[in-house]
């Protein structure tokens, strides 16, 4: 185990992107385990974009509820359209009062152009200006204003599009020069500011 770690408590909860499984969480969650934290991930489905961000928050409300209903607080991560999913069960499900701190892994927050690609609802709602984007982002600092917020994104990426459209009104910018998008959840600068945003207190 690496020195500096400060008792990791607060459980994790990983959240994955379009067309992703749990498993692209893979390195992430053995470096995160090694360090003392309690790790979980589930899968969203279907993960195509066929479903609504809503219904796939539901989702992960449901798994937070059966797995960890003896954790009063939880740390959550959300990566590209998870970052999405999370954003609507801490703005819009009750999750800002469980969530202690949040870290959205280049997400579209403020949408990508490569929605532009397929006509399905989750899609949809992941393109610049959108009606469900515009809901989360007209209140977002005061819904979580009380949650440790990093933000991580890399200005190489090629499906988030702009690549700074991950970009958030609140919390900690961590940018970082990683080559691909799916390489923000393995890259040992991407793991190790993980790891720092999951110690702020």
């Amino acid at each position: 185990m690496e020195h500096g770690v400060v008792n990791p408590t607060n459980p994790v909860v990983l959240v994955h992107g379009f067309l992703d499984r749990q498993y692209i969480f893979k390195s992430m969650a053995r470096y995160l385990k090694a360090q003392g934290w309690s790790v979980y991930a589930l899968d969203l489905v279907p993960n195509d974009g066929r479903q609504s961000l809503p219904n796939l928050a539901r989702q992960l409300q449901v798994f937070i509820d059966k797995n960890l209903s003896g954790s009063s607080n939880i740390d959550l991560i959300g990566f590209s359209m998870g970052g999405l999913v999370t954003r609507y069960y801490l703005q819009r499900m009750g999750g800002h009062e469980r969530v202690e701190r949040y870290i959205s892994i280049s997400a579209p927050n403020n949408g990508t152009l490569t929605a532009y690609s397929l006509p399905f609802p989750g899609i949809k709602q992941m393109r610049p200006n959108s009606d469900f984007l515009n809901d989360l982002n007209g209140d977002v600092e005061s819904c979580l204003e009380n949650i440790q917020v990093t933000w991580m994104w890399t200005p190489f990426d090629l499906m988030i599009l702009p690549a700074d459209s991950t970009r958030l009104p609140i919390g900690h910018e961590v940018k970082l020069p990683v080559a691909f998008h799916p390489w923000m959840l393995s890259d040992r600068q991407a793991l190790a500011a993980v790891k720092k945003a999951l110690l702020e207190s």
